[in-house]
């Protein structure tokens, strides 16, 4: 016998009733004791994280849906509820936590940078032959930092556009499924009517994109922080060498 057939117990029908009456709490309680006297019984799992994902405790709420899927890993009810907490997880921090897991440098770091390549690019010297090196680099600075910016400007746009999917998601995944409810998809300015596995499919496949567009353009910015640094880095070796000091060696110094 399938564990979510097992008969529930008076815990489970209370902590279903507190639900309805949006009482978390106590159904997060009662949830707890269903599961205590029967800790195969599924359906209190489910309980169990649907409360904890309306209060917002999301790591609770996975933890418990984790430890649902561990007694029916197919369990459909639970692997939804898994993929709904991943995606409000997401939505809540942000796709910015995680290229700023993979960014060499901090926020800081990346502001002293673009400083001290500000610094190098006003340099100038009187020395004809260093001279036309330095506006040489100077140019594949200049170009470095716009390419930089205009990166970071498509990556908020791509942040912003994963966190509204994200969230769209998992609000339409609270509708029930056999609910008579009509869905539309957005197409540029306008809405089309479409099923509810169209619309899923198309935010998931939106999510998915945007996650993989996340992740290139944050290995871009990764190089280009490395290009920017080794270019200021040449034309301050260039000046050095020249036996100039105009540029600000306290912003390089801070960047490095």
């Amino acid at each position: 016998m399938s564990n979510t057939s097992l008969p529930p117990f008076p815990p489970e029908y209370t902590s279903a009733s507190y639900a309805g009456q949006s009482k978390w709490e106590e159904a997060i309680a009662d949830a707890k004791e269903c599961i205590r006297l029967c800790p195969s019984f599924v359906k209190g799992y489910y309980r169990l994280v649907t409360a904890q994902y309306e209060l917002g405790q999301l790591e609770a709420a996975l933890a418990s849906v984790k430890q649902g899927l561990s007694i029916e890993p197919d369990n459909p009810q639970l692997t939804k509820q898994l993929r709904s907490i991943k995606l409000k997880q997401q939505a809540q921090h942000g796709a910015a936590n995680q290229s700023s897991s993979t960014t060499a440098m901090t926020n800081k770091g990346v502001s002293n940078l673009v400083q001290a390549a500000n610094a190098a690019m006003q340099v100038q010297t009187s020395d004809a032959s260093v001279s036309k090196e330095v506006l040489d680099l100077q140019e594949q600075l200049r170009t470095s930092l716009r390419d930089y910016n205009l990166l970071n400007v498509q990556m908020n746009k791509s942040e912003k556009e994963l966190r509204m999917n994200s969230i769209t998601f998992s609000e339409l995944e609270k509708i029930p499924a056999d609910a008579d409810t009509r869905m539309y998809r957005g197409i540029g300015k306008m809405f089309l009517l479409a099923s509810r596995n169209d619309v899923f499919k198309h935010l998931d496949n939106s999510i998915k994109t945007d996650e993989k567009s996340i992740i290139d353009m944050t290995h871009k910015k990764e190089y280009l922080e490395r290009r920017i640094k080794s270019q200021q880095q040449n034309i301050n070796e260039l000046i050095g060498s020249a036996g100039l000091n105009h540029i600000n060696h306290s912003a390089i110094a801070a960047a490095e």
